[in-house]
């Protein structure tokens, strides 16, 4: 079975969870879906492993025509998605017929939508994920974004014949970014110590602003200018002229760059070590969140401790799991 590509959409990739695991250390970031949280949902829906390939859209979806039968299911942001120009529901499994067309247009809200197939998406493995890394043309379909007139090879499916539809209990599922000004948690460190206390209050009271120069490598944010800590300010000469520089760190996803005055949050293709500090972090439980909010969006950041990110992100682990995908009603 395989699917063609009619048109692509904005930066449609097809991504795995939990993406490149290990390669830190040879310098390539895992990749893998930025709102991980749909993308598992998506799969186990339609009967696929959490982690299984599939397709992540960004802001504008593509058009897809299905050449064979087959199941899907369509989470997170609300793309108006249509086939053969009829509305389909989201969370849920949609049998398909051959030359049926998938449409999805501009993002209503939020930013990521992600398309699971049956089967999952059948790229090769490459340094131990199908994940694309557009950066350095790993992964995915031969490492890169789709384009038009690709053809998308799809595995075979474990699911029963005839399909019965299946949803995602609303229990189960994320609660989407408004168009308000939205809340992004973040923990201490690793370099926290590099802002004064004055600082740390300007940066939690401060409203900030995703600028359109964002991708999946980091996320520009603008806001007040940090004021640095007598640590940054009288630091010994390798680290550095400008406060913000420090001798060459690894940096973690989510981590909140401080690239000169330009604050950069380091997403999932992010560079893996660097020289400038990172005084705050936003931990994994909190990254779904941060992919769905739009360019030019506001929010505002606040506190939480190690302990209740674990507790928050554990919460979302009993979320993504097959007890929460039940048998549509009707």
């Amino acid at each position: 079975m395989n699917i063609s590509v009619i048109k692509p959409g904005l930066e449609t990739t097809i991504q795995d969870f939990p993406g490149r695991r290990g390669m830190l250390r040879h310098g390539v970031p895992p990749s893998g879906p930025q709102d991980d949280w749909s993308f598992r949902l998506a799969n186990l829906v339609v009967g696929n492993p959490a982690g299984a390939a599939a397709l992540e859209c960004q802001l504008l979806g593509p058009e897809l025509r299905f050449n064979a039968d087959a199941v899907i299911a369509i989470c997170g942001a609300d793309m108006g998605a249509t086939l053969d120009s009829q509305p389909v529901q989201m969370w849920q499994s949609i049998a398909v017929s051959p030359g049926q067309l998938l449409q999805l247009g501009g993002a209503r809200y939020c930013a990521r939508t992600y398309i699971a197939v049956a089967g999952g998406i059948d790229v090769p493995v490459t340094m131990g994920a199908r994940a694309t890394y557009a950066t350095a043309a790993l992964g995915g379909a031969d490492g890169k974004p789709l384009t038009s007139q690709q053809v998308l090879a799809v595995g075979a499916s474990a699911l029963e014949t005839p399909h019965r539809s299946r949803q995602v209990l609303p229990s189960a599922t994320p609660a989407m970014p408004t168009d308000k000004v939205n809340t992004i948690c973040v923990v201490r460190g690793p370099n926290d110590d590099w802002v004064s206390e004055k600082g740390v209050k300007e940066f939690f009271e401060a409203e900030w602003k995703l600028t359109t120069r964002s991708n999946r490598v980091g996320y520009r944010i603008q806001g007040p200018k940090l004021d640095y800590s007598e640590t940054a300010l009288t630091k010994s000469p390798e680290h550095g002229d400008h406060p913000s520089n420090i001798i060459d760190i690894g940096y973690p996803i989510g981590g909140i760059n401080w690239a000169g005055e330009t604050p950069i949050i380091l997403m999932h293709d992010c560079v893996t070590l660097g020289g400038f500090f990172i005084p705050f972090t936003v931990p994994s439980c909190d990254l779904w969140k941060l992919a769905q909010i739009r360019p030019g969006s506001s929010f505002m950041f606040r506190e939480i401790t190690l302990e209740e990110a674990q507790s928050q992100r554990r919460k979302i682990e009993k979320c993504c799991v097959l007890a929460n995908i039940v048998d549509s009603i009707g």
